[in-house]
């Protein structure tokens, strides 16, 4: 017994489940190169883009494209994208189509998978085999362009919603955190005299609420990017997203009026004014993302555990 209690103990690194080991000093050196590299990765882009973008034409002329190293900074490229409504208009059409699409998407999406959870609920076998049949079918563009030309919804902001309003990806990682909550709870919530949507409310809802911030990223992000849509059933080119702007112009080069019209004296290069819409266009990602991060790891690690 002397001999076992003399033993010293070793105390666990923090942080370190029983049965990892200690990190050896190669590993540790490996892993913060390889999250060097990949942070380089990521960041290198972003800095170049944003560095030719706020670059004179001398800058850019002298470094032959794309500006690594700042010689001079300069408003210029923004100013003239937003003396023309076209950026502008586009940018509040983006803004406006995004949050109400996300509004209308994340309430359909939780209203579809709530149902879809209760086993008793109405129709639940036809309609769930309605949703798992979306993975292997999907619509034709065709179908889908004449239906809604058939509904009066073409040059209506309602054509760059409805169309991809549910994904049926998002209704399965729901349905399946949905289904994972303790049956008990919502039981006692029934005995107590709570409806459906009070459950759903005040129970259900504030218990996903990583997985919902999840699932409604994802979705606005889908309408902050898309252009397809804008480009079938937009034929009023006021009503264009700023997505759609962006391939016109960065992809297509097709002239924006504010690059073109009025400009005098050393007008800012082509590519700086290309480099700032892209800027324009990533910003809202990079404000949002940090106030659902803590939630994005969360609620992809817990909707893939229970589904």
């Amino acid at each position: 017994m002397t001999a076992l209690t003399s033993r010293p103990r070793t105390r666990r690194p923090a942080g370190l489940a029983p049965w990892e080991e200690r990190p050896s000093p190669v590993g540790q050196v490996g892993k913060g190169t390889l999250l060097t590299i990949i942070v380089v990765a990521v960041l290198g882009p972003l800095y170049t883009i944003v560095l030719t973008s706020l670059s004179s034409t001398a800058t850019v002329t002298r470094a032959g494209g794309l500006v690594l190293v700042p010689d001079g900074i300069t408003f210029e490229a923004y100013r003239q994208i937003f003396s023309d409504t076209v950026v502008s208009r586009a940018v509040m059409v983006s803004t406006g189509v995004t949050v109400a699409g996300t509004l209308v998407s994340a309430g359909v999406s939780v209203l579809g998978a709530y149902s879809l959870s209760r086993p008793g609920s109405f129709l639940h076998r036809p309609l769930l085999f309605s949703v798992l049949l979306m993975f292997v079918f999907i619509p034709g563009i065709i179908p889908v362009y004449l239906m809604v030309s058939g509904l009066g919804l073409k040059d209506s902001y309602w054509s760059l919603i409805l169309p991809t309003a549910v994904s049926a990806f998002n209704v399965v990682v729901l349905r399946s955190f949905f289904m994972g909550i303790p049956g008990e709870i919502l039981d006692s919530a029934r005995i107590d005299g709570a409806g459906e949507f009070r459950i759903l409310f005040r129970i259900v809802l504030p218990m996903s609420k990583a997985v919902t911030a999840v699932v409604a990223m994802f979705y606005a992000v889908g309408y902050w990017n898309a252009w397809f849509n804008a480009m079938l059933y937009m034929d009023d080119t006021r009503k264009w997203p700023l997505a759609l702007i962006l391939r016109q112009y960065v992809v297509d080069s097709n002239p924006l009026p504010a690059a073109t019209a009025g400009v005098t004296g050393d007008a800012p290069p082509t590519l700086a004014i290309k480099m700032a819409i892209v800027v324009i266009a990533v910003i809202p990602a990079l404000i949002i993302y940090p106030f659902v991060q803590r939630h994005f790891t969360k609620g992809v690690i817990v909707g893939a555990v229970k589904g």
